[in-house]
């Protein structure tokens, strides 16, 4: 099945724009909170009740993905479990919508007495107001290694994507083969990144000294067998599956034996991936945000088959590289998409119900912190995009509240498809 994901725009707000949630809010504020608040950070609740990924990743993962002042679990603890379980529960009590209804951990939790910060214990433990270190804080020897040895990067692709992972590497003291399918395409990926690492040196953030190391270890190539001596690929080429497929079989002919073969895709199941090469532990998603220069996260997605030691050496190279890796397997949405989605969907519902998207926008923005609107958000995804991300989380999950809005479906028939059409759920053609 075919997988789509979007990759988030823009850096993380400073935690001193943090806003709490719910709470003293107009009425139609208290509306807009319920219908795409509460929902989101439900969704964030079960995404850790099934250990798909832990508490610290799915807080970094929207902080760093979308630029969210703070992680979902942060802000329930902020907030209090009781008073968001008791919200949702009003609100399912008038939907009957599963998204609505409080998660099992929630409910648990708040029997507990573990009601956020004002208790003492949440998602989080705290003391003073401060969060401390509990029995599900990682430890100094939790702290991923290098369990091979990576001297030498190889990345498949010259898009913008791939041109941006390229650049990652290289500044961060790596020697990058780049496979480009012709000597003109590989040759825009070095004059992209030199004019990146000009307006760098503009900002004071880069020397030409330093510009000049980057450049020198730039390796181009229009042959695949220039990846032979690698120690890790990561691919970034087009989100069609038999393509991906076809160079996977390959990297795993030409890769020396040990070599990790990563993928960045956002779309596809590493597992048929991996399930192409004869060495499919060496196989892991490598899920960087564009643009990958500039944002922090990347998604270390795991397979069944993936080695650990293979998994603990992406981790280990994506800080190496400045990096914030999260950790989660391989399904729909991973999980800044996951959550993102759904979230956007409601906001389409909402405006369904006669409510203005301009005043949806605006709320986000000014109560949560957020640093778009969800309308605004889907224009610049693209809502043919963005609808297609939703149905493939509606079939992977079928879950009834994640079919895609109605409005949403007829804003991409009649073309409107965001700011690249000059014209999405805004106006961009003043």
């Amino acid at each position: 099945m075919t997988r789509l994901a979007f990759q988030v725009l823009g850096d993380p707000l400073p935690v001193g724009n943090e806003r709490v949630i719910i709470g003293r809010m107009t009425s139609a504020h208290e509306q807009i909170n319920a219908t795409l608040v509460l929902p989101y950070l439900n969704h964030a609740v079960r995404m850790y009740e099934q250990k798909y990924a832990s508490r610290a990743d799915i807080d970094a993962a929207m902080r760093f993905g979308c630029g969210y002042p703070r992680g979902p679990l942060t802000t329930l603890d902020e907030i209090g479990l009781d008073v968001v379980r008791d919200q949702l529960a009003a609100r399912y009590a008038e939907t009957s919508d599963n998204l609505h209804k409080p998660a099992d951990l929630l409910e648990s939790l708040v029997a507990e007495g573990r009601t956020g910060k004002a208790a003492g214990r949440g998602f989080y433990s705290y003391d003073g107001g401060e969060i401390v270190a509990d029995d599900e804080t990682p430890g100094a020897d939790d702290k991923p290694s290098l369990r091979h040895e990576i001297a030498k990067v190889g990345v498949v692709g010259t898009g913008t994507m791939a041109a941006g992972i390229v650049q990652v590497f290289a500044q961060a003291g790596y020697d990058v083969v780049f496979v480009g399918r012709s000597d003109e395409k590989a040759s825009a990926v070095v004059a992209g990144i030199t004019k990146s690492l000009d307006k760098l040196i503009e900002k004071g953030k880069l020397t030409e000294d330093d510009k000049s190391d980057v450049v020198e270890r730039l390796i181009a190539s229009t042959e695949r067998e220039a990846l032979g001596d690698v120690d890790i690929v990561v691919e970034a080429i087009a989100e069609d599956l038999d393509v991906k497929l076809e160079l996977f079989a390959d990297l795993d002919r030409i890769c020396k034996p040990g070599a990790i073969l990563a993928t960045t895709t956002s779309s596809l199941p590493i597992t048929q991936l991996a399930n192409a090469t004869g060495r499919p532990e060496s196989v892991i998603g490598m899920h960087f945000f564009n643009p990958a220069p500039v944002m922090k996260l990347v998604e270390v997605v795991t397979t069944e088959l993936t080695a650990d030691d293979v998994d603990e050496t992406t981790k280990a190279l994506c800080a190496s590289v400045g990096k914030v890796a999260v950790s989660c397997g391989d399904r729909a949405g991973f999980i800044v998409n996951a959550l993102l989605f759904p979230y956007l969907n409601d906001a389409v519902k909402l405006s369904e119900t006669g409510v203005v998207i301009t005043e949806i926008d605006e709320a986000i923005k000014a109560e949560a912190g957020f640093p778009m609107g969800p309308f605004q958000l889907l224009d610049v995804v693209g809502n043919d995009v963005s609808l297609a991300i939703q149905k493939e989380l509606f079939a992977e999950f079928k879950e009834p509240g994640f079919a895609p809005a109605a409005a949403l479906e007829k804003v991409v028939a009649d073309g409107h498809l965001g700011r690249k059409t000059k014209r999405g759920f805004h106006d961009y053609s003043a």
